[in-house]
């Protein structure tokens, strides 16, 4: 008998999965059953541009894991982080040409000591960082400029400041972060870095309580020109059909094509370009890419730099759909089975395990609404199972280890 059970032992594992799946259904009929179809509709479609903000963040999270083997657990906070640098150039009266100047400075030096400090005193990286601050102070110092100026005037010009700024702080924390926290841990066990990144998150979590307080703060930016909310978006042609009006907002929409941009945008960066070439041969092996002439340490750099701004746009477009929120960092926390779902080290499987997490957050909410299924249970019930279905996720990729 041990015999037969051991030798269909797959078989049995099958018909009990199956066994379970068919009382999840007998269990949930009643409660699909009740809702309408366009209640359905709309919460497929509020998950699908919901996810596309999580499959950003997932992204984020993949690169960092991809460069170093690190799962960042400070992402939420870099989030927030970037959103509220984003809010300050934003919604300031102006930026004093003394800040411009000391935030293009340390970007600058960062960014030209990325191997070593000594980098500093090449004559061509001398040149090279003064033309750059000189640049870059002249960005962030626009607006100002051309209202004296009577150039272009308007608030489009804060638009460009907004971005510019958050894009720098984004990057010099980024860089920060590398050079200071994970740098010094190369060689050292794996666990530590991934305690790093948790202090890192306490640790940006207080630096912001102490600069911008508790408080939630709305970011006006998907809004119209005169400052009045966007007119929601009604299906209402579908009405009878579903037997209900379905609705969009717009600012959910405008966040979930941004976002699917973003990805776009680093996904032909990580294909194309030759630094993302460098990025996926590091990826695959630190030793052998350092051992064909490739910087490490930089391409580690640069993938911090990146995740912080892929961090800061998906702060800056959640915070433009809802609000600035300390609440904003759980965000990653819903993200983190968005990667395990597809797969650790696949940038197609973030995109796919976001829109997926997304839908059946808003399911969950559907079907058990007043409680916290959505956000707190449904994603981690749907990864437990796929985890043990496909242990590398949907798009993971099987390691083979030889002994």
């Amino acid at each position: 008998m041990t015999t037969f059970f051991e030798e269909n032992r797959k078989y049995f594992i099958w018909a009990a999965y199956l066994v379970a799946a068919l009382l999840i259904l007998l269990w949930l009929g009643p409660l699909i059953a009740d809702k309408r179809p366009a209640r359905w509709v709309q919460s497929s479609i509020s998950g699908l541009l919901i996810g596309g903000i999580y499959a950003l963040i997932a992204l984020g999270i993949v690169i960092i894991n991809k460069a170093s083997g690190v799962f960042n657990f400070a992402h939420g906070y870099m989030m927030l982080f970037g959103g509220l640098i984003f809010y300050s150039f934003f919604s300031s009266s102006g930026v004093t040409l003394f800040a411009a100047v000391i935030l293009s400075v340390l970007t600058v030096l960062m960014v030209i000591t990325m191997t070593h400090w000594r980098d500093i005193l090449k004559p061509r990286n001398l040149i090279f960082g003064i033309a750059a601050i000189a640049g870059l102070t002249a960005l962030l110092m626009l607006p100002e400029l051309t209202t004296q100026l009577n150039i272009l005037p308007g608030r489009g010009w804060v638009y460009v400041r907004a971005i510019i700024g958050a894009t720098t702080g984004a990057m010099l924390l980024g860089l920060i972060v590398e050079r200071f926290t994970i740098r010094p841990l190369i060689g050292q066990p794996l666990f530590a870095m991934v305690l790093m990144t948790l202090a890192i998150g306490r640790l940006l979590q207080g630096f912001i309580q102490l600069t911008w307080g508790s408080v939630e703060i709305p970011l006006a930016l998907f809004v119209n020109p005169d400052g009045s909310s966007l007119t929601t978006i009604k299906l209402d042609g579908l009405k009878d059909a579903l037997g209900g009006v379905v609705i969009i907002q717009p600012g959910l929409l405008i966040s979930f094509g941004l976002s699917l941009l973003a990805f776009g945008a680093f996904v032909v960066f990580f294909q194309f370009t030759n630094v993302g070439l460098a990025m996926r041969a590091s990826a695959e092996n630190q030793r052998l890419a350092q051992a064909i002439g490739l910087r490490v340490r930089v391409i580690l750099a640069v993938a911090w730099a990146i995740a912080a701004l892929l961090a800061t746009i998906g702060g800056v477009l959640q915070g433009g759909a809802t609000s600035l929120s300390v609440n904003m960092p759980l965000l990653a926390l819903l993200a983190f089975p968005a990667v395990l779902l597809g797969g650790l080290e696949s940038i197609g499987g973030a995109l796919i395990g976001g829109l997926i997490i997304g839908v059946l957050q808003e399911w969950a909410n559907l079907l058990f609404p007043g409680t916290q299924a959505g956000t707190e249970l449904a994603p981690y019930v749907v990864l437990m199972v796929v985890l043990i279905i496909r242990p590398d996720g949907l798009f993971g990729q099987k390691r083979i280890e030889r002994i």
